[in-house]
Protein backbone atom coordinates (compact mmCIF):
# COMPACT_ATOMS: atom_id res chain seq x y z
CA UNK A 1 0.00 0.00 0.00
CA UNK A 2 1.41 3.13 -0.81
CA UNK A 3 1.89 6.54 1.74
CA UNK A 4 -0.93 8.28 -0.06
CA UNK A 5 -3.20 5.44 0.92
CA UNK A 6 -2.32 5.39 4.22
CA UNK A 7 -2.69 8.95 4.42
CA UNK A 8 -6.31 9.28 3.20
CA UNK A 9 -7.22 6.60 5.92
CA UNK A 10 -6.11 8.56 8.60
CA UNK A 11 -7.34 11.90 7.53
CA UNK A 12 -10.47 10.16 6.88
CA UNK A 13 -10.54 8.62 10.64
CA UNK A 14 -9.35 12.35 11.89
CA UNK A 15 -12.10 13.76 10.29
CA UNK A 16 -14.46 11.33 11.67
CA UNK A 17 -13.34 11.99 15.04
CA UNK A 18 -13.70 15.99 14.54
CA UNK A 19 -16.85 15.69 13.29
CA UNK A 20 -18.15 13.43 16.65
CA UNK A 21 -17.50 15.55 19.70
CA UNK A 22 -18.28 12.54 22.07
CA UNK A 23 -14.91 11.23 20.84
CA UNK A 24 -13.03 13.90 21.62
CA UNK A 25 -11.63 13.36 24.86
CA UNK A 26 -11.10 9.54 24.13
CA UNK A 27 -8.77 10.28 21.28
CA UNK A 28 -7.08 13.06 23.32
CA UNK A 29 -6.24 10.76 25.98
CA UNK A 30 -5.62 7.61 23.44
CA UNK A 31 -3.11 10.12 21.72
CA UNK A 32 -1.44 11.27 25.01
CA UNK A 33 -0.70 7.52 25.53
CA UNK A 34 0.74 6.88 22.15
CA UNK A 35 2.79 9.55 21.98
CA UNK A 36 6.76 9.45 23.12
CA UNK A 37 7.86 11.62 25.76
CA UNK A 38 9.44 14.40 24.92
CA UNK A 39 8.38 14.28 21.35
CA UNK A 40 8.61 18.46 21.49
CA UNK A 41 12.33 17.88 21.04
CA UNK A 42 12.46 15.55 17.47
CA UNK A 43 11.52 16.48 14.52
CA UNK A 44 8.64 16.76 12.70
CA UNK A 45 7.81 18.23 16.65
CA UNK A 46 3.97 16.82 16.87
CA UNK A 47 3.05 14.76 19.32
CA UNK A 48 2.67 11.74 17.08
CA UNK A 49 3.30 7.90 17.57
CA UNK A 50 6.27 6.84 16.50
CA UNK A 51 6.63 4.44 13.19
CA UNK A 52 7.39 1.09 15.09
CA UNK A 53 4.61 1.86 17.48
CA UNK A 54 2.10 2.44 14.03
CA UNK A 55 4.00 -0.46 12.44
CA UNK A 56 2.85 -2.50 15.97
CA UNK A 57 -0.58 -1.49 16.33
CA UNK A 58 -1.05 -1.90 12.48
CA UNK A 59 0.53 -5.85 12.61
CA UNK A 60 -1.53 -6.75 15.87
CA UNK A 61 -4.57 -5.19 14.41
CA UNK A 62 -5.35 -6.21 10.93
CA UNK A 63 -2.29 -8.73 10.96
CA UNK A 64 -0.21 -6.61 8.41
CA UNK A 65 1.99 -3.62 8.67
CA UNK A 66 1.12 -2.53 5.39
CA UNK A 67 -3.17 -2.30 6.68
CA UNK A 68 -4.76 0.75 7.37
CA UNK A 69 -6.98 1.46 10.03
CA UNK A 70 -10.61 2.45 9.15
CA UNK A 71 -13.23 4.48 10.87
CA UNK A 72 -15.49 1.95 12.30
CA UNK A 73 -12.81 0.23 13.91
CA UNK A 74 -10.81 3.36 15.31
CA UNK A 75 -14.59 4.53 16.97
CA UNK A 76 -15.40 1.24 18.50
CA UNK A 77 -12.25 0.86 20.12
CA UNK A 78 -12.31 4.88 21.03
CA UNK A 79 -15.29 3.15 22.90
CA UNK A 80 -13.76 1.07 24.46
CA UNK A 81 -11.23 3.41 25.95
CA UNK A 82 -14.32 5.38 26.97
CA UNK A 83 -15.72 2.73 28.83
CA UNK A 84 -12.41 1.39 30.21
CA UNK A 85 -12.04 4.77 31.53
CA UNK A 86 -14.97 4.98 32.89
CA UNK A 87 -14.82 1.62 35.07
CA UNK A 88 -11.32 3.09 36.74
Amino acid sequence: MNSLTRSWAYARVAVAVLLRPSYWLAAVTVLGRMVPRGWWRRAPFLPLPSRSYVRFRMQTQYGGESSRPTVPDVLRYLRWVRQWDAGR
